[in-house]
């Protein structure tokens, strides 16, 4: 007796068909699992055979031969048992369905109870590639993978039910998408409840508005870590193309909550400084995203900067240009997305006071210069905004002014946003990008200045000594005011504003 079932597996974030062969013949009792499985997939010999004792149905004694093809890819994950388990039973005859327009995939307990797994998302966007009409998943998978529209996704409670269901007994359950719907998440902090630094929140709105790095520098208890984890609240609503993506990396690490479906709120990861240059860009023997990628389409924030490894924070470099992270493995090369924005935060040396108004600091020329080096001068060339974070006076934090809200200047932040999407796809780009991800073209096309601004520009670059990086940073941040200001034109109060957050690396990099 043989039969196929079709299913899908993983490779990095996205899913390749696999075709699950099963031969049941004569001779010694024995079960027999090939294709390159890993040993979690080598494993589901035995869940099988226990479900479906458990469930009631006939388990063959006979020899089962298992093929996980093509066989030159490695699967990994146990999300072939069912698949598996619906070859058995169909080869034996105690199930029947339509072979090439059903998939499986999920994962069996001993007791029959199909588990949730990770990864659904992209594995139901290749069902509908592959041709397939109906998609079994298990139940708690089921509203992520309903997302996918023209594709009938069923959720799979236990092995029981399904059984029941295929005969007949009770009709198909069909999971109904949640629809995609744009609303204002709610926050437990809020901008208003930041007193005094006007200064940093406007560079913040800038930074969130096109989408920029950003670095805060300022001794102890200025407010650092209190405004990047305020950040979110302001942040542009995800557009559904940029949720499918997030939700993809998210379900592929399995750290999609139960029970859900896509991603609507940017994501904001905030690692320790003990992290790995292999937690922050992914890895391991089967690589899975690192918290580069989870913060994809969001925030990354790095507290405590310079504590971070040298080999951590040069790790980032190319990732932050290029968008993608790159693993590559004798089995395969890895490629995750990481469009982040990227905010860092760092005392400005060892004792965390100098330049403080009035505390001294008691730290070494030589000490400060070492602390400092830790962030190397091309990891801060990537670093779009300087902002320098000085403590909060006592007659703001004891007053009574209300300052801005978060709601506030999140409508500033989606205006902008809109008007650069609305540029781009006005020049015919499928995708629009914010400010920050402009290619070299599209900066020169829409980066137009003034006469006065490119003349203070010019005069700028030349005595500051200026990479070609900073020059094209300088005008994407200028960009950006611009955009806030809903004007088409760059001009000179735009360029001096955006250089004003690029010159703290002269005052602490390049001081005595």
């Amino acid at each position: 007796m043989f039969c196929r079932v079709r299913s899908m597996g993983l490779s990095g974030i996205e899913a390749f068909p696999v075709m699950v062969e099963v031969d049941i013949s004569r001779g010694v009792p024995e079960f027999t699992l090939i294709g390159l499985p890993d040993a979690a997939v080598r494993e589901s010999r035995d869940r099988v055979r226990s479900a479906i004792h458990n469930a009631g149905l006939h388990f063959p004694v006979s020899r089962i031969l298992v093929n996980l093809a093509p066989a030159d890819i490695r699967k990994t994950r146990p999300v072939y048992d069912l698949p598996i388990l619906m070859a058995i039973l169909l080869a034996t005859g105690q199930v029947e369905f339509p072979q090439q327009q059903y998939a499986f995939v999920g994962e069996i307990s001993l007791s029959g109870e199909c588990l949730p797994i990770g990864g659904v998302l992209p594995m139901a966007m290749l069902a509908k590639e592959m041709g397939c009409t109906t998609l079994f998943v298990p139940a708690g998978n089921a509203q992520e993978a309903a997302v996918v529209e023209g594709i009938r996704v069923v959720p799979v409670s236990s092995l029981a039910a399904l059984v029941e269901q295929l005969s007949g007994t009770q009709p198909l359950p069909v999971a109904v998408p949640t629809p995609f719907e744009q609303v204002d998440a709610s926050y437990p902090v809020d901008f208003s409840e930041v007193k005094g630094q006007r200064f940093a929140k406007r560079a913040i709105e800038i930074a969130a508005a096109g989408g920029h790095n950003l670095l805060m520098i300022g001794p102890p208890g200025s407010g650092k870590s209190m405004l990047a984890k305020r950040i979110p609240t302001i942040l542009p609503e995800m557009t559904f193309s940029e949720a499918i993506e997030t939700t993809k990396i998210h379900s592929v690490a399995g750290m999609l909550p139960h029970g859900g479906s896509l991603i609507r709120q940017r994501p904001f990861r905030a690692p320790h400084h003990t992290i790995s240059p292999a937690g922050l860009t992914g890895g391991g023997s089967i690589p899975h995203p690192g918290e580069l990628s989870l913060a994809h389409h969001g925030v990354l924030f790095l507290d405590e900067f310079p504590e971070f490894s040298r080999q951590a924070m040069e790790v980032l470099r190319q990732p932050l240009e290029d968008g993608t992270v790159t693993i590559s493995r004798a089995a395969g090369r890895y490629t995750y997305p990481c469009s982040v924005m990227l905010v860092a935060a760092m005392n400005p040396c060892p004792c965390g006071y100098y330049g403080h108004p009035t505390r001294k600091c008691i730290c070494q020329p030589s000490a400060v210069s070492r602390y400092l080096a830790k962030v190397s001068g091309p990891m801060l060339d990537r670093l779009d905004l300087h902002v320098e974070i000085m403590p909060v006076e006592f007659e703001q934090l004891a007053g009574e002014e209300q300052a801005e809200s978060s709601a506030a200047i999140r409508e500033r932040v989606n205006r902008a946003r809109q008007l650069q999407y609305g540029r781009l796809q006005a020049m015919g780009v499928e995708h629009p990008v914010c400010n920050a991800r402009l290619s070299p073209r599209q900066t020169q096309q829409l980066c137009s200045l003034t006469e006065p601004a490119r003349q203070l520009l010019k005069s700028v670059f030349d005595r500051m000594g200026m990479s070609a990086r900073g020059y094209d940073r300088i005008l994407k941040i200028a960009r950006t005011i611009a955009d806030l200001e809903q004007s088409e034109t760059i001009d000179t109060a735009h360029i001096s504003q955006a250089i004003q957050y690029r010159s703290l690396d002269r005052k602490y990099w390049e001081r005595g």
